[in-house]
């Protein structure tokens, strides 16, 4: 059994959240994403900052059942880009779907257009 005196010599780490170094001349990087999500592509970050864009300027227009539509798969992909760092071929085809249907409304709104630029991007065109 260790003394008192054993016991307090040395370094003691009980947990430890993020990055330390220890002992001479020692360098630390962390690269910290954002919490939940990993590193996403800058394609995604694209797409993520637009369909944010998206969803705020749609809160400002008249619901129709496209808009309402079109809403759930922003939020959709926002939350998978937000979890994951990407989004899956299925949902891009999706919202892209749903963003030709709510055309009407999405074709005034630069948010629209960026949404539609960057989905078609990953899309391959």
């Amino acid at each position: 059994m260790a003394t008192a005196d054993e016991r307090d010599r040395g370094i003691h780490i009980g947990e430890v959240h993020g990055a330390f170094a220890i002992g001479d001349h020692n360098t630390v990087t962390h690269n910290e994403n954002t919490p939940g999500r990993p590193g996403a592509d800058p394609a995604h970050e694209e797409l993520l900052a637009a369909v944010r864009q998206l969803r705020e300027d749609l809160a400002r227009v008249i619901e129709t059942p496209q808009v309402t539509l079109l809403t759930a798969e922003l939020a959709d992909a926002q939350e998978e880009i937000e979890t994951t760092g990407r989004t899956a071929p299925g949902r891009l085809d999706r919202l892209r779907t749903a963003l030709a249907d709510a055309g009407a409304v999405t074709g005034m709104l630069a948010s629209g257009a960026a949404v539609g630029q960057a989905v078609a991007a990953l899309l391959g065109g």
